[in-house]
């Protein structure tokens, strides 16, 4: 095993962020660059990771394994990876394996697939075929390109190392990354399927992601004789309904509930207190309105999860009423929508089928 893996962590990300290097951006709990370094060690493919990077100050901040080693870029992408292959050269590698620190979402996988590669070939390159439509320009006139004809090419990248020294070496013009210098003297160049996810972050926008927050909702209502029962939004033929100041939906309630919660918005009383103005109120008239602002917002819903706590009447027998009642209310798909009938064996007001509860469980994610 003579493979060494050259992550390139010099620029200067004018276009991510005016104060923020990208390579040092905290994503997914981590530097953008430990991404990559730890990723290399622990495929355990390679002898050496060098990084390089006009910021050596930072990295000395940091406690590496000895396996890793550190030295100055260059003012160009090109300088950085000459000054990488000029340094490893005294270890005389087999194959080296050049990234761009802007890529934190390889695989292990690949890793291994461009050193399977590497056993017949001199360059080895991950690609994925374009989605969009692209367009090139000569002079004032503009070109389709075909899709199926054009590749864009990732990171890391597989070399046998002699070759791609000598090439290095006598480099003149700047390139962005090292198979020009292959494809430039019409060298063969191994082409492999790369991945979708190992996109490379330029801009700010690239990092940033939707934030997820969860809700908990409960309600509890005492069943009283010749009352209506209202649960999930339908009626329910039963022998009692639930009192309270509104037709005690404890379903709606417990949803609104979590709605509020996972939004940071108080509670339900808040916004629908004991007053006359809403007295008798049926309880979906309550949670359209805190659905709306959900919406309004920018948020989605995940899932609901609920727990319709009673002895009777059983949740088996309504429950696909109830979930497509919610749907429609929440205009959330019913396969997202879980609904589970708990009892508690015969104890306390619920037990004694005196009360009915609900509890309620809700994700939801918000989008710029």
């Amino acid at each position: 095993m003579n493979n060494y893996f050259v992550i390139l962590a010099a620029g200067k990300s004018k276009r991510f962020h005016k104060k923020i290097s990208k390579q040092f951006y905290n994503y997914r709990n981590k530097d953008i660059i430990d991404h990559s370094i730890e990723k290399s060690l622990n495929s355990k493919l390679f002898k050496k990771v060098l990084v390089v990077t006009n910021n050596l100050h930072y990295f000395k901040k940091k406690k590496y394994f000895k396996d890793i080693s550190v030295i100055k870029g260059g003012k160009e992408r090109s300088d950085s990876s000459r000054n990488a292959l000029k340094y490893l050269r005294k270890y005389r590698p087999k194959n080296i394996l050049i990234h761009d620190a802007a890529r934190p979402n390889f695989t292990i996988k690949l890793l291994h697939n461009l050193i399977k590669n590497l056993k017949k070939n001199k360059a080895v390159i991950p690609y994925v075929k374009p989605n969009d439509t692209i367009k090139y320009k000569v002079k004032k006139n503009l070109f389709n390109l075909h899709r199926d004809k054009a590749f864009f090419t990732q990171t890391p990248q597989a070399f046998r190392f002699k070759e791609l020294y000598e090439l290095s070496i006598k480099q003149e013009n700047k390139i962005t990354d090292e198979s020009t210098l292959f494809i430039d003297k019409e060298y063969k160049v191994k082409f492999i399927k790369g991945e979708k996810q190992n996109n490379k972050i330029t801009y700010f926008d690239d990092v940033k992601t939707s934030k997820t927050f969860f809700g908990l909702g409960f309600d509890i209502h005492k069943l009283v004789r010749n009352e209506k029962l209202y649960l999930g939004g339908i009626k329910i033929p039963f022998h009692s309904g639930l009192k309270g100041h509104s037709d005690g939906d404890v379903i709606l309630h417990a949803i609104t509930d979590a709605i509020l919660g996972a939004t940071i918005k108080k509670d339900i009383g808040t916004y629908f207190p004991n007053t006359k103005k809403f007295k008798n109120i049926r309880s979906f008239k309550m949670l359209k309105p805190i659905i709306n602002n959900l919406y309004k917002s920018n948020f989605s819903i995940n899932n609901l999860d609920i727990n319709l706590i009673c002895e009777q009447p059983k949740v088996s027998k309504y429950r696909e009423k109830i979930i497509d009642s919610i749907s429609k209310l929440t205009n959330l798909d019913k396969d997202l929508i879980n609904l589970k009938g708990k009892t508690v064996e015969k104890l306390g007001l619920i037990g004694k089928e005196k009360a009915i509860a609900c509890e309620v469980i809700i994700s939801i994610t918000k989008y710029d």
